[in-house]
């Protein structure tokens, strides 16, 4: 990913909440037929390898998980809000749009596994994290076993130890203050849900957070 300075995020514990905020994503691997990619939930395991490891699942009709056995590198791509930003909202005359967004790119090499209890968990563990909040909840365990069983056969998990993280914050760093407060007022006005959170975050930062 292409990350001018100005826009770089390398806190770690930064770039872990913005892949759980932003969980569903994109797998995308090179093939031999091409390029495929996936759109996938996924579970973050902050304490397993330095930079943490990656769990997920996937359809066993979806070919895609065939490719994740051979020990090529795959890369995820978490997308956080993004806002078109128009030029009218600065001060000084002379600029041009731009388009501001967060974003994390994620490598590694995945360990596809077929192991029941270990289909079981993945699929009890993504249910307890999207289920979260919501009354009544939903867990596997309200399933006849059987069913189960026979479900868990139309899936592959799979692990991706974070072997490089990228993560790129474009929130107009290289703009002066003034310059970002009018990004601030125009995203507020724009009246969009993701206008509003790159807003807040412009804020964040320019409070110092």
């Amino acid at each position: 990913m292409y990350i001018p300075r100005h826009f770089l995020e390398e806190r770690l514990d930064v770039l872990h909440r913005i892949i759980e905020d932003e969980s569903f994503a994109t797998l995308v691997t090179s093939t031999a037929d091409g390029i495929v990619a996936t759109h996938v939930p996924f579970l973050l395991d902050r304490s397993r390898g330095p930079l943490g490891t990656l769990r997920g699942h996937v359809a066993r009709a979806n070919p895609h998980w065939q490719h994740l056995t051979n020990g090529t590198e795959t890369l995820v791509i978490f997308l956080g809000s993004h806002a078109y930003v128009s030029p009218t909202w600065y001060a000084s005359s002379g600029r041009v749009p731009t388009w501001n967004y967060v974003a994390v790119h994620v490598y590694g090499t995945p360990q596809p596994f077929e192991d029941e209890d270990r289909l079981r968990q993945i699929v009890a563990d993504t249910a307890r994290r999207y289920e979260s909040g919501l009354e009544p909840t939903w867990d596997v365990d309200v399933l006849d076993p059987a069913a189960v069983s026979g479900l868990l056969k139309g899936i592959v998990g799979f692990e991706i130890p974070i072997a490089r993280i990228e993560g790129k914050r474009k929130l107009g760093q290289n703009r002066s203050r003034d310059e970002r407060e009018g990004m601030v007022r125009g995203l507020r006005a724009h009246g969009r849900d993701d206008a509003a959170v790159i807003a807040d975050l412009i804020e964040v930062d320019l409070a110092g957070g």
